[in-house]
């Protein structure tokens, strides 16, 4: 089993570390615009957290709202486009965390909160080296519900931005108590792939919490997926 992680700046280390656990079956592969060949080698994706998607690719031209970075990558964002969609051309399950969340839902015609504070909610932040935490509540009709097994539970949390306008090929599964989408799946799940895109981050959860359901069962069902699809082909 091949999976594909979308490289990031921001602890990539800890995506590998969590998919790979005690499995020797499992080969990583560092997915970049540099060796985007590699893409025909995956069983998987998992797409990143890290930087803010350039708003053009959700048609707004405000790049100077609060907490913006000072560079957009791009180069980066044109590429895991290019990724998601080699992922639904091949019929490759993808687990989309945080950025990779909030990508899915750009690709697909949706777009984004650009800072949760300043639209009046409360801080999703990752402060110093801590992420937060904090509840949500499950939709229980939900692949995420099927997962975990929980119709709430606790997650962390360190990003700024969230779904706004939910694209149409989406349903979200999952919110925090003041409104944020915390998760999201296929609406119609006919003849689609596994797909779970989740605003938390499960590799790091997993470090302080390895029997959370929302980090443990999310590995197990994703290599799972995988798996599943390996048989079909």
């Amino acid at each position: 089993m091949t999976i594909g992680i979308t490289y990031t700046e921001s602890n990539y280390i800890n995506y590998p570390r969590w998919i790979l656990a005690d499995d020797p079956s499992i080969e990583i592969i560092q997915l970049t615009s540099e060796h985007a060949r590699d893409l025909a080698k995956c069983d998987g994706i998992v797409l990143s957290g890290g930087i803010d998607t350039h708003p053009r690719f959700y048609k707004s031209g405000n790049v100077s709202y609060t907490r913006a970075p000072e560079v957009f990558d791009e180069n980066r964002d044109q590429f895991e486009l290019d990724v998601f969609q080699f992922a639904l051309d091949k019929k490759l399950p993808v687990l989309a965390i945080c950025r990779g969340m909030q990508l899915v839902n750009v690709a697909l015609g949706g777009d984004l909160i650009q800072d949760i504070e300043e639209s009046g909610k409360s801080d999703h932040r990752r402060h110093g080296a801590t992420d937060g935490m904090h509840e949500i509540r499950v939709e229980k009709n939900s692949l995420l519900y099927e997962i975990t097994g929980h119709e709430n539970g606790t997650v962390n949390s360190a990003h700024h931005q969230a779904l706004g306008a939910v694209a149409a090929d989406l349903v979200v599964n999952a919110y925090s108590a003041d409104g944020i989408a915390e998760g999201a799946e296929w609406k119609d799940k006919a003849d689609k792939t596994f797909l779970l895109c989740l605003q938390w981050h499960p590799e790091r959860l997993a470090q302080v919490q390895p029997d959370n359901p929302f980090t443990m069962n999310i590995r197990k069902h994703f290599l799972a997926a995988i798996k599943d699809k390996q048989q079909l082909t």
